[in-house]
């Protein structure tokens, strides 16, 4: 079988002033913008009035040996106080770990303002100068109804005990 090999040109980079280390600690994300190559700010044209995008990144400080690995424990859940190792090793597809074959991030975040090149933004999860891929706007048809979405048990059970650690206000992680 012959394996396929893609590039990409970004479109933009994530500004913000928040360290790396802020933006990996960040339960709701930082705020930020998104700064769109002049060559590509016509393609802004008409995103102003939605309130969400979905932005899709390349995520540059994935180290090539980050690449190999395929079973993780989401470690993100240590920041609400798990220990690591009462995390389960899952495969890397079904977590959204950095760490993963092809490091690409796909973000739903809030549209503040924009402004000429700059989309400013809520809830970035994305480290300074990160490059950006491409931009969507996020539309009712993508939203999915809560009543039909399911998750395995290893998710129900993490979900559950940060709820009794929180006060059952979560209803994701």
């Amino acid at each position: 079988m012959r394996v396929l090999e893609v590039s990409f040109k970004p479109i933009g980079f994530v500004r913000t002033q928040r360290s790396d280390d802020e933006v990996k600690k960040s339960i709701q994300g930082v705020d930020g913008c998104i700064e769109v190559l002049e060559e590509y700010v016509e393609g802004l044209r008409g995103l102003e009035g939605f309130s969400h995008i979905i932005v899709i990144a390349y995520m540059h400080k994935t180290p090539p040996e980050a690449r190999k690995t395929l079973v993780v424990r989401p470690r993100r859940l240590v920041r609400f106080g798990f220990k690591l190792e009462e995390l389960p090793e899952v495969g890397v597809f079904a977590t959204d770990s950095p760490h993963r074959p092809n490091p690409i991030a796909i973000s739903i975040l809030e549209v503040v303002k924009i402004e000429h090149n700059k989309v400013y933004v809520k809830g970035l999860d994305l480290f300074n100068s990160t490059p950006i891929l491409d931009i969507k706007p996020y539309t009712p048809d993508r939203c999915i109804d809560q009543s039909e979405l399911k998750t395995p048990k290893w998710y129900q059970e993490i979900l559950e005990k940060l709820r009794q650690k929180l006060g059952g206000a979560v209803i994701a992680i």
